[in-house]
């Protein structure tokens, strides 16, 4: 029979049948065990009942709820299950319900249901929500999620968080900011258990390889106003909002209800909604829902020819001390966040300079990392220029030094793809990590290469498993950063060339 269907008294399930709580699922392993089976249903709802056909290799599930069952199929629709590492295919079933009570060898499925069912209301409640008697979740279960995306080294826009998490059910709206210096969205499903089944799936995911790794929760929020349909908040279900005056930025009020300290602007537009500067092929976008399968947007980063001067990759740093400041001493400290090109330290304004970074997605970096630190004693403003790109001096003309061209310098910290770099972008601390340190230097060496120059050593230790690499930990934020700068790339003998960045750990 077609698709090896079992015999006459499910002969319906053939041709597609209209929504229903019972499941038809095909080319199932012969040795697929009852609880494998009810696990595919779990994250949806209640599962209610299950009958297994082993020798026709297909089952049936039943849901507590339709819209259980509908959520479940319009999921696995665009992402096929695996069982035992093979494709199952699901539809729904022309049975309203499944009466097993009479049926042999039912006991095994029924306490297979019983103890996958405890143990996910267990494991919900833990998480903060729990499986009502009907499948559903708890009352006051929230659709919205918050999201926070970490250690963003190229664009996350908006349109990339809805193609990611439309895969477990409708959007109906999206609001991104910047708050904690951390690029966030808000995004409200149509569901509750839309929200829920997301946040299993995608917390502790990358989007890219190696970065951008989404932290979701549940938001306190259970429906989000959007005044403005544009990059940055989107309400799907209302094409009519204006788009803010022209300009592709939040509402103030909005900001301001965040606490946001200056939402992104917007470097990500393009037809393909990311960054200028990078491109992606749209054939070549795809999901990888299950957990461990790598970035969730596949594809790999491909410069279209562009200038890397792309729009907003030119900061302007203010409040500096021009007695102290040095082009060479910003190109290192900027450089922990991205590739710096050029540095120019303003003539006649000399506590003023401008930073020209590789792209978009490192000036933003640098930008929510540095603004409000501490420099030479003064606390020093990020922003994103109005500059395209940083100009060198014409010759002839008088600069004292003060523009350097730093885009062909060996001391790149992001020049290879994939490099472990990427994952160890950390906001400045007063602990530093110190790497390629050769076998002959002592941990007395190096508490004194820190502390000749009047830096306060509080701590030290050398990694257990790796002694090229270690901890320091100085007196002060301030200091660190200002030893960052000294000692980055100090030459240690034996050609090691001492690596330095901000940790997230303490001693």
């Amino acid at each position: 029979m077609a698709n090896g269907n079992d015999s006459r008294q499910f002969k319906g399930d053939r041709s597609p049948c209209g929504p229903s709580r019972v499941l038809h699922v095909r080319k199932v392993p012969i040795e697929v065990s009852e609880a494998e089976l009810i696990s595919l249903g779990v994250p949806f709802g209640r599962v209610t009942n299950l009958l297994m056909l082993k020798g026709k290799n297909q089952a049936f599930i039943e849901m507590a709820s339709e819209e259980a069952a509908i959520t479940m199929v319009n999921y696995y629709t665009t992402a096929t299950p695996h069982v035992r590492n093979q494709p199952v295919y699901i539809q729904y079933s022309n049975h309203r319900e499944l009466k097993t009570d009479n049926l042999p060898n039912q006991g095994r499925a029924q306490a297979a249901l019983q103890a996958v069912n405890a143990v996910h209301s267990g494991n919900m409640a833990l998480g903060g929500s729990a499986s009502g008697s009907d499948g559903a979740l708890m009352p006051g279960q929230s659709p919205v999620l918050r999201i926070i995306v970490e250690n963003l080294f190229y664009p996350v826009s908006l349109e990339v968080l809805h193609q990611i998490f439309s895969k477990f059910g409708t959007v109906l709206k999206i609001i991104t900011f910047t708050k904690n210096n951390q690029f966030q969205a808000l995004l409200q499903y149509a569901d509750a258990m839309n929200a829920h089944h997301a946040k299993v799936t995608l917390d502790g995911q990358n989007i890219y390889n190696a970065c951008c790794t989404l932290r979701v929760e549940f938001s306190k929020l259970t429906s989000l106003n959007v005044k403005y349909n544009n990059d940055k908040s989107r309400d799907f279900t209302r094409l009519d909002l204006p788009s803010g005056d022209g300009q592709p930025t939040m509402d103030p009020a909005m900001s301001a209800a965040f606490g946001a300290p200056g939402i992104i602007s917007s470097p990500y537009a393009g037809a393909a909604g990311f960054c200028p500067t990078i491109g992606f092929s749209q054939a070549g976008l795809s999901m990888h829902t299950m957990a461990g399968m790598g970035p969730l947007v596949s594809g790999r980063m491909t410069l279209h020819g562009m200038a890397p001067t792309a729009v907003h990759s030119v900061l302007l740093v203010s409040n500096l001390n021009p007695d102290s400041i040095s082009p060479h001493e910003l190109f290192i400290l900027f450089g922990v966040y991205g590739d710096v090109h050029r540095v120019k330290i303003l003539f006649n304004k000399k506590e003023n300079a401008l930073i020209q970074m590789a792209d978009a997605t490192q000036a933003q970096l640098a930008m929510s990392h540095l603004n409000g630190q501490r420099l030479h004693g003064k606390v020093i403003r990020v922003t994103i220029s109005k500059h395209q790109t940083v100009q060198l001096p014409r010759e002839g003309q008088e600069d004292q030094g003060l523009t350097k061209d730093f885009s062909g310098s060996p001391l790149h910290r992001f020049k290879k793809p994939g490099s472990k770099n990427f994952q160890n972008i950390f906001p400045p601390s007063a602990t530093l990590h110190l790497s390629n340190i050769p076998p002959s230097v002592t941990e007395d060496v190096l508490k004194d290469l820190f502390s000749g120059p009047g830096y306060t050593v509080k701590a030290f230790k050398f990694f257990q498993k790796d002694r090229k690499m270690a901890l320091i930990q100085l007196g002060s934020v301030e200091e660190a950063i200002q030893a960052l700068i000294d000692l980055h790339n100090h030459d240690l003998g034996e050609n090691h060339h001492l690596r330095v960045s901000f940790s997230k750990s303490t001693i």
